[in-house]
C-alpha cells in the first residue's frame, strides 16, 4: 500500500533481519508488500550493575512495576527519559527516584499545581483574562522554541529529547512565574491585579499546552491535568506556535498535586526486594512467609535420619516422584517459562533425593534382617536405578558413583 509511512522499532541486534533479510524476502514475493520507511533501533537498558534478563529474573518488569504501588505513568516517563537511543542506559533505582523527585515533582508538577492553585486561590477558579506586554515577550519566543523543538523531536522519533523539551518548558513557566510574583502583584492596586492576572491565564495556558505534549508519555497524568482543568477536547491540537487555549472566563476545577515523592527508604526496600533472581526472590518471601507462620510457636524437633522406613513410606514417595515427573513433562509440553520449570525440576530432584535414601534404609533393613538374596537384590537395583537418574539430572556421571562402588565391593571380597 503506497499511503502507508511504516515505522520499525527495536533493538539494535534485531537490525540486519529487519533491514534485509526480510525485506529482500518481501521482494521477493511479488505481492507489494509495505517494505520499512523508518527503522527505529535502540541500544541495550541494562538493570543496576548487570543486565535484564527474563529468563534469568534479573531485573523489574510489569508485573513486578505494578506490585510496588507506583503509578505507571511514572515507570512510563523514565523508561523514555532513559531510553537507549544513541548508547546503552541503565535503570536505576536511585536515578529512578531522583528523576522522580525532581523533574516530576519539583519541576512539572510544581508548575501545574501553582499555576492552578493561584486561577483558584485568587481568581475563584476563573481564568483572568491575558494581556500580553513585551516582559512576556521572552517567554512566548522561548515556549516556541521549545515546542517548535519537540515537533520536530517527534516527527525524527527522538522520543528522549522530546520528553527533555516538555520539562524545558515547564522549568520556564516555573521561572516566569517566580520572577514575575504574581501572588504580590494580586494585593496591589488595578493595574498589577490585572497584571498578575495576565501572568496566571498565561501559566495555567502553558499547562494545558503541557497536557496535551505529555499525553504520548504520560496518558494518566495528561488526562487528570485536563480534568483539573476542566479542558474541553478541541484544546488536543498541537501547533507549532502557542496558543491561549484556555479563554478568559472558563471555570477550571479542583487542583492537586499529580505526584508523590518517593523516599529514599522506599527506593532501597525496592532495590532489595528486586535484588538477584525471581527464584531467589520466591525462595526468600516463601522463607519469610514460613517464619512468620511459625513465630510464637514452639519449633518442631529435628530428628535424625529413622534407622526403619515404612515401606508405605517408600510407596507414597514413589508415587509423588511419578506424580512431580508427569507435572515436569506437560510443563515441557507446554514450552513453559525457564523459571516455572526448573523450579519444578528442583521439586522434582527434592522428591527423588528422599526415595533414594528411603530405598537405602529400605535395603540396609532388609540386610540387617538378612532377608532372602533375591529380595535384597532387586531392592539394590532399583536404589541403584533411582540414583542413577539422581547423578544424570545433576550433571555428575552415574558410571563413576556405581563404578567406584562396585570396585570398593569386589575389594573388600577379596
Amino acid at each position: 500500500l503506497q499511503q502507508v509511512t511504516l515505522y520499525n522499532f527495536m533493538a539494535k541486534d534485531n537490525v540486519p533481519f529487519h533491514s534485509v533479510v526480510f525485506p529482500c524476502s518481501l521482494l521477493g514475493a511479488e505481492d507489494n508488500y509495505t517494505l520499512v520507511n523508518h527503522l527505529q533501533a535502540t541500544e541495550y537498558l541494562n538493570y543496576e550493575d548487570g543486565k535484564f534478563s527474563k529468563s534469568r529474573g534479573v531485573g523489574v518488569f510489569g508485573n513486578n512495576a505494578k506490585d510496588t504501588g507506583i503509578p505507571a505513568d511514572i515507570y512510563r516517563f523514565y523508561l523514555l527519559f532513559v531510553r537507549p537511543e544513541s548508547q546503552d542506559s541503565t535503570f536505576s533505582w536511585e536515578d529512578f527516584m531522583t528523576k522522580n523527585n525532581s523533574e516530576l515533582l519539583n519541576n512539572l508538577g510544581n508548575f501545574v499545581n501553582r499555576a492552578l492553585m493561584f486561577v483558584s486561590n485568587f481568581f475563584q477558579g476563573v481564568i483572568p483574562a491575558v494581556e500580553v506586554t513585551e516582559e512576556d515577550g521572552q517567554l512566548l519566543a522561548q515556549l516556541n522554541r521549545e515546542l517548535h523543538a519537540f515537533i520536530q523531536c517527534l516527527e525524527k522519533v527522538r522520543v528522549r529529547e522530546g520528553l527533555v523539551r516538555i520539562l524545558n518548558i515547564s522549568r520556564l513557566g516555573n521561572q516566569y512565574i517566580q520572577a514575575q510574583k504574581p501572588w504580590v502583584l494580586v494585593k496591589g492596586n488595578q493595574g498589577e491585579k490585572a497584571r498578575a492576572g495576565t501572568i496566571i491565564g498565561l501559566a495555567a495556558n502553558v499547562a494545558c499546552l503541557l497536557s496535551v505534549m505529555v499525553q504520548p508519555y504520560m496518558p494518566a497524568t495528561s488526562k487528570v491535568i485536563q480534568q483539573q482543568l476542566q479542558a474541553p477536547p478541541d484544546v488536543n491540537i498541537l501547533t507549532d506556535r502557542f496558543v491561549c487555549q484556555l479563554p478568559a472566563g472558563h471555570k477550571i476545577g479542583k487542583p492537586s498535586p499529580l505526584f508523590q515523592k518517593i523516599e529514599a527508604c522506599t527506593v532501597a526496600e525496592l532495590k532489595k526486594k528486586f535484588a538477584g533472581t525471581q527464584m531467589e526472590r520466591k525462595e526468600q518471601n516463601q522463607k519469610e512467609q514460613n517464619q512468620k507462620s511459625t513465630q510464637g510457636k514452639t519449633p518442631p524437633v529435628q530428628t535424625a535420619t529413622p534407622t526403619k522406613v515404612d515401606q508405605a513410606e517408600v510407596d507414597r514417595l514413589t508415587a509423588e516422584v511419578q506424580k512431580q515427573g508427569e507435572v515436569v513433562r506437560q510443563l515441557k509440553t507446554d514450552k513453559a517459562e525457564k523459571n516455572l520449570v526448573d523450579t519444578e525440576v528442583q521439586k522434582l530432584l527434592a522428591l527423588k533425593t528422599q526415595l533414594a535414601m528411603a530405598k537405602g534404609e529400605v535395603v540396609r533393613q532388609l540386610k540387617t534382617d538378612k532377608a532372602e538374596k533375591n529380595l535384597v537384590d532387586t531392592e539394590v537395583q532399583k536404589l541403584l536405578a533411582l540414583k542413577t537418574q539422581l547423578a544424570m539430572a545433576k550433571g555428575e556421571n552415574p558410571a563413576e558413583i556405581i563404578g567406584g562402588k562396585g570396585k570398593k565391593n569386589k575389594k573388600g571380597k577379596k
